[in-house]
């Protein structure tokens, strides 16, 4: 198991003091940078409510996304599937006219 290192992360003006794997360090601090981006983007377009707000759509927006990449990857996968089937009856029938 990798050692873990403290790092520090700002998110929606308050800092987090976080143990992760070195590994996993730029990873976390882009998706902290990315909610930020997304609190600042809502706070411009829906004025006038509460950093609990701001985190709360940022969270549902998040989830979203995650789950809509979920959905794609089931589709691709379902996609590929369905051409191998279709690649293997045509290599038996192309098997079968020789």
């Amino acid at each position: 198991m990798s050692e873990l290192i403290p790092v520090n992360i700002l998110i929606a003006d308050r800092s987090y003091r976080l143990k992760i794997e070195a590994a996993d360090e730029e990873m976390v601090r882009k998706t902290a940078a990315l909610i930020n981006d997304k609190i600042t983007q809502f706070k411009i377009q829906f004025a006038g409510k509460d950093m609990q707000d701001y985190v709360s759509m940022v969270l549902l927006w998040f989830a979203t996304e995650q789950n809509q990449s979920g959905i794609d990857h089931v589709k691709w996968t379902e996609a590929a599937e369905k051409l191998a089937s279709l690649e293997k009856m045509v290599d038996k029938a192309l098997a079968g006219d020789q």
